[in-house]
């Protein structure tokens, strides 16, 4: 299956509250492959549903080095958490830009794994941190919504700054 195309920061359907699964089936699953295949192949360690324009309640994680553990989470919730912890966070929605970001150090999630199966699971480290920024985008929220109003304006300027120079980089110079 092709790679999906990742939707990226300001595009509105970021912002979309995804609804819960219902239906467990092959189309499912055909839809977990391909975000896995998207995500490693733009060297991500998590993605959620609504970043590929699907806004269902379904995440994605390998935060090993190996790049051998992956991780699926449907209709996830986090029933209990502890501590805080300050790390710098990225986003394959948010290309390039990098700020330090407050979590929960420690999290007790539940979900349900591809064949529908009710499970929980205590999460820490990287793990808890992925899990909750692709929490947040089930949500229609952003790793850069942490930020403040200004630091908010500095990324927005910056990615159409970027995107102005690809487009110019796609077609060449101008005369």
């Amino acid at each position: 299956m092709a790679n999906l195309n990742i939707i990226e920061f300001p595009d509105p359907r970021l912002r979309k509250i995804a609804t819960p699964v219902e239906a467990f089936d092959a189309d499912l699953g055909r839809l977990i492959d391909a975000m896995f295949e998207t995500m490693y192949s733009a060297q991500g360690i998590g993605l959620a549903a609504t970043q590929v324009d699907v806004h269902k309640q379904l995440l994605l994680l390998d935060v090993s080095e190996t790049r051998d553990q992956p991780h699926v989470y449907i209709n996830p919730r986090i029933i209990e958490s502890e501590g805080s912890e300050t790390c710098e966070e990225g986003c394959l929605s948010v290309p390039g830009i990098y700020a330090e970001v407050s979590r929960a150090e420690k999290i007790r999630i539940s979900a349900r794994d591809p064949d529908g199966n009710l499970f929980e699971e205590a999460l820490d480290g990287m793990h808890a941190v992925c899990f909750q920024h692709e929490m947040d985008h089930l949500k229609g929220k952003l790793f850069i919504d942490y930020l403040s109003p200004l630091k908010r304006r500095m990324v927005r300027k910056k990615l159409e700054k970027q995107r102005r120079q690809e487009i110019q980089n796609a077609t060449g110079p101008r005369m």
